[in-house]
C-alpha cells in the first residue's frame, strides 16, 4: 500500500471508533426485557425520574408492540426522552429504584426507552400537534435540553415561540456537548425537528446581545426564558498554557460531532485536567482519536471525582489511567511551541475547620515531570456573564437567582432553566433536569400570562 493511502486508512479507522459504543436492543431482546417488568402500581422508577416519565406504560406498550404508543409516552413526559435514554444516569434514576434490584437485576428502562424512541425516529413519527394558537409570545434563548422543553409545552399551549440559538445547528449540549459515540448528532436533531414541527420558530446564527439586543426581545415578547447553559473551559492558570497542543474540552468534543476527525491525536500522549463528565468525554474522545496513552489528572480522589459512576468505568474500559492527588503546575514546550512536558505535583486533602468538603494542598517537594504531547482542559465551565448583566438579573457568580416554584428570575418579565441556574443548592446538573425545568418554566408562564383563548395548566 502506497504512503499516500495510509492517512485515509488512519482516518476511516477513527471514524469507526467513533460509532455508537453500545447498540440497540433487537425486537427480540426488547420484548424479553418488556416482559420482565412487574408493572408496579405506584411505581418507584416513576418517582426516581425527575420527568415523572410513566415507566411501566411505556415498557408494557412495548411489550404489546404499539412502538408509537410507547414513543409518545416517553416524549410526552420528556422532550429530549430520545437522547436521556443514552445519556441519563439510569443506574442511579429509575433503574436504580427498581423493585428487581433486590431479588434479580433491574429492568433495563433506558435501553428500553431507547429502543422505543429509535422506533420513532427510523420511522419518523411525528409524536404531537401544535395547539390552537393565541396571540402571546415567548422568546427562548438557547435550545439546549431546557430551552427545547420549554417551548415544546408552550407550542401545545398555543404560544408563539421563538427559539435564538448562537450556534448554526440547535440543540444545545446534546447536539454538540456529548461525544457522538454515546450520543449520535441526528439523535438530538430529531429531537429539534419534533419541536420545529410545532410551529416552533428556530433561529439559528443569532447570538442575543449581539444580534439582537435583550430590550428588544423584552419589548417585543410578553416573556424570555433564559436557557444558555454554560460556556467553554476555564483557563488552568499556569505557565505555558499558551502552548501548541492545549485543548478545551468541550471545543474538542464540540469540533469531532461537527467537523469529524482528524490524524492530529494518533500515537500522542495525552493528559486531561479533571475529573468531571467533561474530562471523561475528553479522555475517551482521545482515545478514540488514536492516543497511545491518555491519563486523568485530579486533585483529589475518586471519592470526590463528580463523573458519573457508568461513566468512570466507561473510561476504565477504554484504558483511560487515572492519577489521583495530582495537579499541573507548569507546562513545557518545545522550540517550535508546542508542549512536551508537564510539571505536576502532588496534592493532599485535609480538613476544613468548619466542615464540607476536603481541600486540596501540595505537598512539599512533590514536583514531578510527564511527558505530554496533547493537554486537554476540563475543569469545568465558565459562565455567560456579560449577557446575563445585560438582562440586569440578580446572580451569583453567573448563577442567576430564580424563584424554586416558578423559575422567574429578579425580572418579572425573565424566567431561567437549565445550567444558568445550576449551583450550589440547585440541584444537580443533569439533561433530564433540564429538561423537567424546561417544562416547570413553560407552566409557570402559562399560569402568569393567561392567554384569554387557553385554559390555564
Amino acid at each position: 500500500m502506497s504512503d499516500s493511502k495510509q492517512p485515509s486508512m488512519t482516518l476511516t479507522t477513527l471514524l469507526e471508533n467513533f460509532e455508537e459504543a453500545k447498540p440497540s436492543y433487537n425486537s427480540a431482546e426488547a420484548i424479553n426485557e418488556a416482559n420482565r417488568c412487574l408493572y408496579c402500581y405506584d411505581a418507584p422508577c416513576m418517582e426516581a425520574c425527575p420527568t415523572g416519565i410513566d415507566i411501566p406504560s411505556f415498557i408494557k406498550k412495548i411489550a404489546s408492540g404499539n412502538l408509537k404508543g410507547s414513543a409518545k409516552t416517553i416524549m410526552t413526559a420528556n422532550p429530549v426522552g430520545a437522547s436521556c435514554a443514552r445519556v441519563c444516569p439510569t443506574e442511579e434514576l429509575c433503574e436504580g429504584a427498581c423493585v428487581l434490584n433486590h431479588s434479580t437485576s433491574p429492568i433495563m428502562i433506558g435501553d428500553l426507552q431507547r429502543y422505543a424512541t429509535d422506533w420513532a425516529i427510523k420511522n419518523e413519527q411525528l409524536l404531537f400537534q401544535q395547539g390552537e394558537k393565541h396571540d402571546k409570545r415567548i422568546a427562548i434563548i438557547g435550545s439546549g435540553p431546557a430551552g427545547l422543553s420549554a417551548a415544546r409545552e408552550l407550542a401545545l399551549l398555543g404560544y408563539h415561540v421563538v427559539i435564538y440559538e448562537a450556534k448554526e445547528e440547535a440543540g444545545g449540549l446534546d447536539t454538540f456537548g456529548i461525544v457522538p459515540f454515546r450520543l449520535p448528532k441526528e439523535i438530538s436533531l430529531w429531537e429539534v425537528d419534533q419541536v420545529s414541527r410545532l410551529g416552533v420558530e428556530i433561529c439559528t446564527g443569532v447570538e442575543v446581545g449581539k444580534d439582537i439586543s435583550p430590550q428588544e426581545l423584552l419589548d417585543n415578547h410578553d416573556a424570555v426564558i433564559l436557557a444558555i447553559g454554560m460556556s467553554k473551559v476555564p483557563m488552568l492558570g499556569i505557565e505555558g498554557e499558551q502552548l501548541a497542543g492545549v485543548y478545551d474540552a468541550i471545543e474538542l468534543v464540540e469540533r469531532t460531532k461537527t467537523y469529524g476527525v482528524t490524524d492530529e491525536f494518533v500515537d500522542k500522549r495525552v493528559a486531561v485536567i479533571g475529573a468531571g463528565n467533561t474530562a471523561v468525554d475528553g479522555a475517551t474522545t482521545s482515545v478514540r482519536l488514536g492516543a497511545k496513552n491518555v491519563k486523568i489528572l485530579y486533585r483529589r480522589t475518586v471519592e470526590e471525582m463528580s463523573a458519573y459512576d457508568f461513566e468512570y468505568e466507561f473510561a476504565k474500559q477504554d484504558g483511560v489511567e487515572f492519577r489521583w492527588l495530582t495537579a499541573p503546575k507548569r507546562l513545557i514546550g518545545d522550540e517550535h511551541g508546542r508542549v512536551t512536558k508537564l510539571e505536576c505535583i502532588e496534592m493532599e486533602l485535609i480538613e476544613e475547620k468548619l466542615g464540607g468538603r476536603k481541600r486540596p494542598v501540595e505537598v512539599k517537594d512533590s514536583s514531578f515531570m510527564m511527558d505530554v504531547d496533547i493537554v486537554v482542559k476540563a475543569i469545568g465551565q465558565t459562565r455567560y456573564r456579560s449577557l446575563i448583566e445585560e438582562f440586569q438579573l440578580v446572580h451569583h457568580d453567573g448563577v442567576v437567582r430564580v424563584n424554586q416554584e416558578t423559575y422567574q428570575t429578579s425580572n418579572p418579565k425573565v424566567f431561567a432553566a437549565g445550567d444558568v441556574i445550576f449551583g450550589k443548592g440547585q440541584g444537580e446538573a443533569m439533561v433530564v433536569s433540564a429538561a423537567q425545568q424546561g417544562k416547570e418554566t413553560a407552566y409557570a408562564i402559562h399560569r402568569s400570562i393567561k392567554p384569554s383563548k387557553t385554559e390555564t395548566a
